[in-house]
């Protein structure tokens, strides 16, 4: 069945061609058959500036929500300072009074917070 559709195809496109060179076809002429392959090369160039308009609309998405996300990201590491700057300035204030009960107590205190953490995050 194959080969009878390709014969029949080969003759579709050789009718017309005569042994003195090329007649054309009573059905359509050359001015028809270019205005039929440029309406499906404008059809195809429509499907594909289509394809690039979604693509471009997924990768805006995208970077707004990347943009999203590193904006909470910042706003997390400037919270993360402010407490960092505020142990910091608790550790100054240890080290300048130079008590031992408080530096013990302290230390203790972070000792037992740490393990605290270990094992909430084991």
């Amino acid at each position: 069945m194959n080969s009878r559709r390709d014969r029949n195809a080969r003759a579709a496109l050789f009718d017309g061609i005569e042994e003195g060179g090329i007649r054309a076809s009573s059905s359509y002429s050359s001015h028809e058959i270019d205005e039929q392959e440029n309406d499906r090369a404008v059809d195809g160039l429509q499907d594909r500036v289509n394809l690039l308009k979604r693509l471009s609309g997924d990768v805006h998405e995208e970077v707004e929500t990347h943009n999203r996300m590193l904006d909470r990201m910042g706003n997390d590491m400037d919270s993360s300072r402010g407490v960092l700057s505020g142990t910091m300035d608790k550790f100054k204030m240890v080290f300048e009074t130079k008590s031992s009960r408080r530096m013990f107590t302290l230390g203790t205190s972070f000792v037992v917070i740490f393990l605290v953490v270990y094992y909430l995050i084991r």
